[in-house]
Parts: C-alpha cells; structure tokens; sequence
C-alpha cells in the first residue's frame, strides 16, 4: 500500500501518515501567504506546484518512532519543507533552471531578482516557524541553513586545487541535500520524545539516505523523461553544473584511462550545448555510458549503507517503512 510517496506495507501507518501529511499542507499553505500580492502569489507558486513532501514525510515518520501525536511535529514538518522550498527558489536561479516540478520555474514568470527575494523571504518563514519549538530546534535549523548554503557555494566555486572532484562532489550533495533530510529525521524523532540514540540513528540513516536520493537524481537527469522528473533532461549538462557521471567521466581523463571516445563526448560536455539538438546528443552518449552505470552503483550503495543505520531499531511497520523508502531510492537510480 503506497498512499504517500513513501512505500508502507502497513495500511494503518499509511492512513495515520497520510492524514497528518494534509494538516502540514494546510499549515505550510498559510506559511506561506502574505498580505503582500506579488509576495503572496510568487511564494505560493511552488507549493501550488506540488511535490513529494518527502521532508515533512520523513519527520512525521521518524516521529511515529515515538509520541506521533505531538503537535510540534506538525510545526517541525512545516519548517523542513519551507527550508526547502526557498532552497529551490535559489537553487532555480544559479541554475538557470527553466522549469521545476513540471511548472515554470519561478526566476522564469518573475525574474531573478523576485526568485531570490521569495526564497529569502520562504527562508524567514521557516526561522518564525522554528521559533516556536524552541532554542535547540532553532539551533538545528541554524546549522542545517549554513550547511545548504556552503554547498552550493562548493558547488558554485568547484573543488580547490588538488582536491578529488568526486568526493568533494559527495560533501557538496551531503551538505546541500543530505544535511535537510538528516534534520527532518532528527526532528521528527526528537519531538516525539524519542531517547537521543533513537534520535541519531534516524539523523544518520537521513544523512546517508540524502545522498542516495541526489545520486539518484543525477540519473534520472539523464535516464528519464521531462514528464517523469518534472525537469528538462540535461538541464544540469546545459548549465555546466556537475553531476557524478560527468565527474566519472572527467575522472577517467585525469587518470589517462580514457578513450578517444570519452574524449571526445567531455569536449561534446564542454562545448555551446544551448541548441535543443546538441543537448539531446549530449544527453543520449552520456545514456550509452557505463558512467551512468557506476553512478546508479554508487546511488544504490548509499541507498544500502542508509538501511544498515536503521539495524538498531527495533522491528516493526516504521522501521519497515524506513529500509523501504531507502529502497525505493535504490530502485529509482536502477
């Protein structure tokens, strides 16, 4: 039974999870309104988007670990997911991203400009919000801001020299993806009164499941569908920004094990890839590489390595719906 975007064989976790799911909607969607008209419509366009709300589900799961019924978890799940969000606003505009999940992309319909003051804004929200929970709650959320701001600084600025560009690749997707599925499992657990080493399993077990879920994204930007990611295949390749087949595939010329064919598809990565045809070229030859290959490997063992985390919990429908979700990542990349 899959009445989240969370496999759950469990009908009854399924029900309790996805009742409590639409009263964190109802709170997020007056999160994010404003008396401001411009400032209420732009900050209303990707929650009207849709999405998966897999952060606010996995804080009400980790919660469901202890007193589920708590209403700060509700308010935790809303402050995850605004974090979120305004993530994207910015994240759209560095990226040139034209359209995100299937809608145009904010900086599109209102520029740059009105995109990063929205996120900022969002961002506001989501301090307001975690206000209320209190002094440790804030603290969390401070460090999780900073850790998704000096990743995509990494990112922007690329690895120093004499750096690995693959595992600093790997920081850059823990710090501006694994550090807020860490903390919406952290928070989930913790405001349901769960013991602290409960607490760290599922932050852990959220840390490592982050980077399996960016992996895996890495792929589907190249293996699938506009329709089925809601992105442009290739947006990434378009915009120069690196992803772990690229990096593979660059890896291979700086240990001078590449081909002439890999050669010659990095200076087909390298060149003007504007033009719709010359993308479509770029993405099909990376589709045909086994570097897509090793990254779904590399996607899965972190998918499996998030599984292990969860060994000291104890058995049951939560536990159960945690490995299937990491699963479910695995299979996603495969």
């Amino acid at each position: 039974m899959t009445t989240t975007a969370i496999p759950i064989s469990d009908p009854e976790l399924a029900a309790a999870l996805t009742e409590r799911l639409a009263g964190v909607e109802t709170r997020l969607r007056a999160a994010v309104a404003h008396a401001d008209p411009l400032a209420d419509s732009a900050s209303r366009h990707l929650v009207n988007a849709g999405g998966k709300r897999l952060r606010p589900l996995l804080t009400l799961l980790a919660a469901e670990l202890g007193d589920a019924t708590r209403p700060e978890i509700e308010e935790a799940a809303v402050v995850v997911e605004l974090t979120h969000l305004a993530s994207l606003y910015h994240d759209d505009v560095m990226d040139s991203a034209p359209v995100r999940r299937g809608a145009p992309s904010a900086h599109a319909v209102w520029g740059n400009s009105v995109a990063i003051m929205v996120g900022d804004l969002l961002f506001a929200r989501a301090a307001s919000t975690v206000a209320a929970l209190g002094p440790e709650a804030v603290l969390i959320q401070a460090r999780t801001f900073e850790r998704l701001c000096l990743g995509q600084l990494h990112e922007t600025t690329g690895p120093g020299e004499g750096a690995d560009p693959v595992e600093h690749y790997l920081e850059v997707l823990a710090d501006k993806t694994a550090s807020l599925l860490s903390t919406s499992a952290r928070l989930g657990a913790m405001f349901a009164g769960c013991p602290a080493e409960v607490v760290e399993t599922v932050a852990a077990y959220g840390e490592k499941l982050g980077v399996a879920f960016q992996l895996a994204d890495d792929v589907l930007d190249l293996a699938s569908t506009g329709d089925e990611s809601g992105k442009t295949p290739g947006t990434d390749l378009r915009e120069k920004v690196p992803t772990m087949p690229v990096l593979l595939l660059r890896a291979r010329i700086a240990k001078g094990t590449a081909t002439p064919d890999d050669v010659a598809l990095v200076e087909l990565l390298d060149a003007d890839l504007t033009d719709d045809d010359a993308l479509a070229e770029a993405v099909a030859a990376l589709r045909r590489h086994e570097v897509l290959a090793e990254t779904r490997a590399l996607a899965v063992g972190w998918a499996r390595s998030a599984v292990t985390e969860l060994d000291t919990l104890p058995g049951g429908p939560v536990t159960d719906a945690l490995r299937s979700f990491a699963e479910a990542l695995a299979d996603r990349a495969a």
